[in-house]
């Protein structure tokens, strides 16, 4: 492993057990053990409750929630409209809808048992200002192969085939827009393995152009697209863009666009 994935572990260890509990369970989980399920973890400091599943769902929390991954570029506000495209378990759904409470979340999720666990933390949190579906969003409405063979539900993928898939109905980010009559987007964050480049490259111009601000974290080893590619193409429609790398992973990083006239 490289310095700075090494770096990275080091710092975010200590700081996950300190603020999320019970943390003799949690590290537990990180070693491996077996945990009596469900798993309920708390954050300390926000007020935010999560029931998960794997070592995995209490990284992603970590990201989102202490880390506050996705706000490298600007801090979500209160009374925004924030578009949540590949929701998982509910991390940043929560996350976003306590920092907006007088604004909407909407989020899409179309794996069947992240997507219950996604309700399940919404009620666990008493959050009212949460729009959830049940969709994949992607290039094209209609149905859409869900590839949930990989060993980790936030890893499951519509860009690439695989021996255990499952079918999932599938809009467009235009037919969002249309839907929730948005008109105008404070914040988009996706995470969705890769569909990130077909759902944006499809857009039409009037949706990207109600969309202040992109958080969505990139995946190069798809056959989807790469991030310079989006990089470039979010610049052509009116964005400031910058990219920042996964300390770990080659493959991975983070990707924020801000329209021009913030």
């Amino acid at each position: 492993m490289r310095l700075t994935g090494l770096a990275y572990y080091a710092r975010s260890i200590p700081r996950l057990l300190i603020n999320i509990t019970p943390r003799a369970k949690v590290l537990a989980l990180f070693l491996g053990r077996r945990i009596d399920e469900p798993l309920t973890i708390a954050l300390r400091g926000t007020g935010l409750r999560f029931r998960i599943r794997t070592a995995m769902d209490v990284w992603v929390i970590k990201e989102t929630c202490l880390d506050r991954a996705y706000e490298r570029a600007v801090r979500l506000q209160d009374h925004w409209t924030i578009i949540d495209i590949g929701a998982g378990l509910g991390d940043f759904t929560a996350y976003a809808a306590r920092r907006s409470p007088h604004g909407c979340v909407i989020a899409y999720e179309p794996f069947p048992e992240s997507f219950a666990l996604l309700q399940q933390n919404l009620e666990l949190n008493q959050l009212r200002n949460v729009e959830a579906q049940s969709y994949a969003v992607a290039d094209a409405i209609g149905k859409q192969a869900l590839n949930v063979g990989m060993a980790e539900a936030v890893q499951h993928t519509t860009t690439q085939s695989g021996a255990q898939t499952i079918e999932v109905p599938a809009i467009t980010l235009d037919r969002v827009f249309d839907q929730h009559l948005i008109g105008q987007c404070d914040f988009l964050k996706m995470d969705v393995e890769g569909a990130e480049y077909p759902i944006l490259f499809t857009a039409n111009d009037g949706t990207l152009r109600k969309i202040k601000h992109i958080a969505l974290e990139y995946h190069d080893h798809t056959p989807a697209g790469t991030h310079q590619q989006l990089r470039d193409f979010l610049i052509v429609h009116g964005f400031r863009v910058q990219a920042q790398s996964n300390p770990v992973h080659d493959h991975l990083g983070y990707l924020y666009a801000t329209t021009e006239d913030e």
